[in-house]
């Protein structure tokens, strides 16, 4: 770290002792940013972090403005019977911002709230470090100039976004990804079935619907649809891992329970990283899940649905070949991809039963989720590295004010 710039914050309160609005959107955000504010708290024991916070970040001793559970919504017409309530969690915070006036701001993710936030806290003199670079790289590329007009600095997790922000005149840095030093599960593949009394001389397939509002109740009726059609071919035990703290919002309603009532479906409520690397096959909905699933080794078959319309508006925007994450790391289709009319329970069965056979596929795929967890290893812890540049940016604000 800069010297000068230590010296600087060593003699100024407002350093040692910042106030820190750090705000995270659903349960990826909430997990990063919790690891985030600790490692911030060890260089500043006596900050003080507000902002908007799921159950992760209250436990790392953020306190809470607004619910984090209150932004999870994604798809681009899912969201708009949201806005109304969305738009009031977001004054709110607002209001916080201006009466408590942050030495600094960390904005999460989510970036169709996070954005509008930043160019708030720009206007009321609050530097933004923004964690989890949004994706312009594969769409809507209009965030590129609210980025460099807003941010202060852009963290980035993907080895190749940091060129691609840069090149767009944005001060973005690679962190690495912070899912290589934080997922571990914390049974061995016996244990874990012995705690769910999981017969074990069966494979295990790990359901794995989402965890933000809408998703769930989409994908669900479809994984009830396929596991009979893959035990009736191929005796296994199903769980389905939900986030901790249970299904969000509408979806713990009937909707919920009425498909898994039907199916021999055995649900299990936070043990995510236990259940995916005990179980064979992941089937896994798009998103940080599959990351996880890479990084623990475990082959996977990876899906999606929105609603009819927002795929028809969205999918001309996107200009990436693949919408995994793990595919776009690897620059290759390594996992399949089910995504919206693709998603039938027919071909998820299908592509499940082939992964869930020991023969070439399955090893082909293990050994490039292997070389997937390479590619996002770093040799910096990533949360250290993040803690550092958000520190950096807060002794320029001292320098600034002195």
């Amino acid at each position: 770290m800069n010297t000068a710039r230590a010296s600087a914050g060593s003699n100024a309160h407002s350093a040692t002792a910042p106030r820190i609005l750090i705000s995270a959107g659903e349960a990826s955000g909430d997990l990063y940013a919790s690891h985030l504010a600790s490692a911030l708290r060890q260089r500043f024991p006596e900050a003080e972090f507000f902002g908007c916070a799921g159950p992760r970040m209250r436990a790392a001793g953020v306190r809470p403005v607004i619910d984090a559970a209150r932004l999870a919504v994604v798809g681009l017409v899912e969201v708009v019977t949201h806005i109304p309530g969305i738009y009031r969690e977001y004054r709110r915070l607002i209001a916080a911002a201006r009466q408590e006036r942050p030495q600094l701001a960390i904005l999460t993710d989510s970036p169709d709230f996070h954005l509008r936030l930043a160019r708030r806290l720009k206007r009321l003199g609050v530097p933004v470090v923004y964690f989890i670079a949004p994706q312009a790289w594969a769409w809507r590329r209009g965030r590129v100039r609210a980025l460099r007009r807003d941010v202060s600095r852009l963290l980035c997790i993907f080895p190749f976004e940091e060129e691609f922000f840069r090149n767009h005149g944005v001060r973005a840095d690679y962190v690495g990804h912070p899912l290589t030093r934080i997922v571990r599960p914390s049974l061995s593949r016996a244990e874990f079935f012995a705690r769910h009394n999981l017969p074990a001389d069966r494979p295990l397939v790990a359901l794995l619907p989402g965890s933000r509002r809408g998703e769930i109740g989409r994908h669900l009726p479809v994984l009830a649809e396929t596991v009979p059609s893959i035990a009736s071919q191929r005796p296994a035990s199903f769980v389905l891992g939900t986030p901790a703290g249970g299904v969000p919002g509408a979806e713990a309603s009937s909707r919920f329970w009425e498909p898994i009532s039907r199916s021999p479906i055995q649900l299990v409520e936070g043990e995510t990283w236990d259940l995916i690397a005990s179980a064979d096959v992941a089937v896994a909905a798009s998103g940080t899940v599959t990351i996880e699933a890479a990084l623990l080794g475990t082959p996977m078959v990876t899906y999606y649905r929105v609603t009819p319309l927002s795929w028809w508006l969205g999918r001309s925007l996107v200009k990436v070949p693949f919408l995994s994450m793990v595919n776009l790391v690897a620059d290759k289709l390594v996992v399949p991809e089910l995504i919206q009319d693709r998603l039938r329970p027919s071909r998820l069965a299908g592509e499940t039963l082939r992964l869930l056979e020991n023969g070439p596929d399955r090893e082909k795929m293990k050994l490039e989720l292997r070389a997937v967890a390479a590619a996002l290893a770093s040799r910096e812890d990533p949360m250290q590295r993040a803690a550092q540049l958000a520190a950096e940016v807060l002794y320029e604000e001292v320098e600034n004010a002195h």
